[in-house]
């Protein structure tokens, strides 16, 4: 446990002359306010950080002046500074007498909520998650949105589009469409990069399982890092975020997590394994169930496939996301689970056999999400599964255990999908949403404020014609 002590010793010993405080908004990215590491003390950590809180999204409250307050043991050097810089996370309180109160909108708030809920209601005493961060590197990024202009352009040497580029970069070693699945080098051009990568998280204290090119040919790639507690993990997300796009620019490149930046590739999901413990011991694990996951196991999934349509408004929120649930591209499109079938949104992974291990994947969500809100409410649905006890099977959820896109047209119509737009999933959170406010974890204002803001994103970027469009109708 770091004291206020041990933080000035570190300024000391690490000639720090500043301390960065990374605060997150409503939509999951960090915001963040710096002192002269000489100012921080006692009262650093007893009064907080004082800042105006309304402009970072979240639903008006009476009193906008809140309080940054710091995590001492989040404390690490930031290696994309260059001043002597110690970095730290925290949480926001309101400004209120006789003392500060959590804002419960903020994102960390909401995801502790979770946690208290699960333990409070006798559920189990940790969620356990690991998320795969799918994402791809690129050499160049440009876009525009004018009123003559609307374009984007996107290029990495290593993209199929290249072979016959005259770029002294060319030594004619690119990935073939779709072909980029544990590619190696020198045609995985970014392989050292993303070793660098991998040693900055540790420094972090964040552990990588592996990395590794993905299946889409321009620099699709994936980081995959050590399950944990699941508000520890979001924590984890933001700093896998910030030290992947760091990294890439340091090394002259762009890194992009959008779910589908490049059109007829795989797109990047953001898969979250989970399992809970209660007493040291494990819940998803049965010998004898379907896939050895037990009743309770088989219930969380029941609550995550109820509420399938409703997650998607928080774990899938950009308009871009409903680009990548479409079938051809290893992305879920089905409500259901199965063991090893990718088109399901849930699925069992067959190497995970040991009672400590044993898990499922949500398949559905993306890296556009607010970790926080997401991981609360995966975990928030899956209760409600286990509460109410809903068995996925015998609700025609699975186990889909074949090719669902080899089954006549008839019955693949029988089989319910995942919302096919932002508007759709929105829908479905506007009307089923009870499972997130239970316990008082997700506020009413902050999924009202939520449901607006990405209702009046959807509806500004469909009105924006498409270079599409002029291809499709210009001549008409």
């Amino acid at each position: 446990m770091k004291t206020v002590k041990d933080i000035q010793n570190l300024i000391r010993e690490q000639g720090v002359s500043m301390i960065d405080f990374k605060m997150i908004d409503l939509d999951g990215r960090w915001r963040h306010i710096t002192i002269p590491s000489a100012n921080f003390n006692e009262d650093t950590m007893k009064y907080g950080i004082g800042f105006d809180g309304s402009n970072y999204g979240f639903a008006p409250v009476e009193n906008s002046d809140m309080v940054f307050i710091p995590d001492m043991e989040s404390a690490v050097l930031d290696p994309f500074a260059q001043t002597p810089t110690l970095t730290m996370m925290g949480n926001v309180c309101v400004i209120d007498t006789p003392q500060n109160r959590p804002f419960d909108q903020y994102p960390k708030n909401v995801a502790l909520a979770a946690e208290r809920y699960m333990r409070d209601e006798k559920i189990a005493d940790k969620m356990i998650i690991g998320p795969e961060f799918e994402f791809h590197l690129l050499d160049r990024v440009a876009y525009d949105v004018q009123p003559q202009k609307v374009m984007y352009s996107v290029d990495t040497m290593q993209a199929e589009w290249n072979t016959g580029s005259d770029d002294e970069r060319n030594h004619g070693y690119q990935v073939s469409h779709k072909g980029g699945y544990h590619i190696g080098i020198p045609q995985d051009i970014t392989y050292d990069l993303r070793s660098a990568m991998c040693n900055t998280l540790d420094d972090f204290g964040v552990k990588v399982k592996y990395h590794h090119h993905e299946v889409g040919g321009p620099g699709q790639v994936e980081i995959e890092v050590e399950l944990d507690e699941m508000s520890k993990m979001a924590d984890n997300t933001m700093i896998v975020k910030y030290v992947i796009k760091n990294s890439a620019v340091k090394a002259n490149k762009t890194a992009t997590f959008m779910p589908k930046p490049i059109y007829n590739e795989a797109g990047n999901g953001m898969h979250v394994h989970m399992l809970l413990f209660k007493d040291g011991k494990p819940l998803f694990y049965d010998e004898n169930g379907y896939s050895q996951l037990s009743k309770t196991a088989h219930y969380f999934m029941g609550g995550l496939l109820e509420h399938a349509a409703s997650l998607c408004g928080i774990t899938n929120p950009s308009t871009n996301s409903y680009k990548r649930l479409v079938p051809g591209f290893e992305a879920p499109v089905t409500i259901g689970y199965a063991t090893a079938n990718r088109s399901a949104v849930i699925r069992i992974p067959a190497y995970a056999k040991s009672p400590e291990t044993k898990r499922f994947e949500l398949r559905n969500p993306d890296a556009t999400c607010n970790p926080y809100y997401a991981y609360a409410a995966i975990l928030m649905a899956g209760i409600d599964g286990i509460k109410k006890k809903i068995d996925p099977s015998t609700r025609g959820w699975g186990p889909f255990d074949f090719n669902l896109f080899a089954l006549p047209e008839e019955e693949q119509k029988k089989i319910q999908g995942l919302p096919k737009s932002l508007d759709e999933a929105l829908d479905a959170l506007e009307k089923d949403h009870d499972y997130l406010t239970a316990g008082g974890v997700f506020p009413e204002a902050l999924l009202k404020v939520w449901i607006k803001k990405k209702r009046a994103e959807s509806k500004k970027i469909s009105q924006i014609p498409h270079p599409a469009e002029f291809k499709q109708y210009y001549d008409l």
